[in-house]
């Protein structure tokens, strides 16, 4: 079972449990209407029982488990406020040891330092613990949001990737932030 824990100043990610169900519900369902066009906003969650989230964390374990996605829940070190998540996707291990990272914050916990931290905390779990050697974040060339935080945790803008993923019907660009350990 995957149970690596870690805290920054702020915040504390790990792996959901089943504890974590209400917590981690309120906060989708506190979400306020979406802010930007990478931001989703409110979301339905009529269909998250229980029983589904329980089934959401035997995948995220079982994708742990095989070393190709380990998925982490950013809390609040204050009070266990569920802020949002962190995932690293195993790319090539082998003699490359090479991770792309993604993150989300729910947005009415923006602007508070939660994402700097949690990210800081994630890039030394990902090298120090999960033994990636480089981690990318791919980033749409409009999300400066998402570029700034890179750039603020010592994350290297390495290029454009073009045409690099298809979304919302087009393939688009990507910019490459590399952190290497």
């Amino acid at each position: 079972m995957f149970t690596t824990k870690s805290s920054g100043k702020l915040v504390t990610i790990r792996p959901l449990n089943r504890l974590d169900y209400n917590n981690w519900l309120d906060s989708f369902l506190q979400r306020q209407p979406a802010k930007h066009p990478y931001d989703e906003g409110a979301i339905d969650m009529s269909e998250c029982t229980p029983e589904w989230f329980d089934a959401l964390i035997m995948r995220q374990q079982k994708l742990a488990e095989t070393d190709d996605t380990y998925v982490f829940g950013i809390f609040r070190n204050s009070d266990g406020k569920h802020l949002g998540a962190i995932d690293f996707t195993t790319l090539l291990r082998e003699d490359f040891q090479w991770a792309r990272v993604g993150y989300t914050i729910h947005n009415q916990y923006w602007r508070k330092g939660y994402g700097k931290d949690a990210m800081t905390v994630a890039l030394a779990v990902g090298q120090k613990e999960l033994g990636y050697h480089r981690i990318e974040a791919h980033i749409n060339l409009d999300n400066l949001p998402s570029q700034q935080l890179a750039k603020s945790i010592g994350m290297e803008c390495e290029g454009i990737r073009k045409g690099f993923i298809f979304e919302h019907g087009e393939w688009v660009d990507h910019i490459v932030y590399t952190k290497v350990n």
